[in-house]
């Protein structure tokens, strides 16, 4: 949450959680998505980018990811 609350996108990988615990923390993240005025996305079943409202992603990096996954840049 502190990093999205600071202007940083997030991709949360709900992969590995089972879908009542997935289904609580897209809750939570939709939450904090509204609070702060930006938008979340699924990219895939159990993966969602968050954006702050002052970030924009290309669809072509949205499709990229879909289609070859993603890595932590932390």
């Amino acid at each position: 949450g502190e990093n999205f609350r600071e202007g940083i996108p997030v991709i949360m990988n709900l992969s590995e959680m089972d879908d009542a615990d997935a289904k609580r923390l897209v809750d939570f993240a939709a939450g904090l998505v509204f609070a702060v005025h930006g938008s979340i996305e699924r990219i895939t079943n159990k993966v969602f980018l968050l954006s702050p409202p002052n970030v924009a992603i290309a669809a072509e990096d949205k499709q990229r990811m879909a289609e070859n996954g993603f890595f932590n840049q932390s």
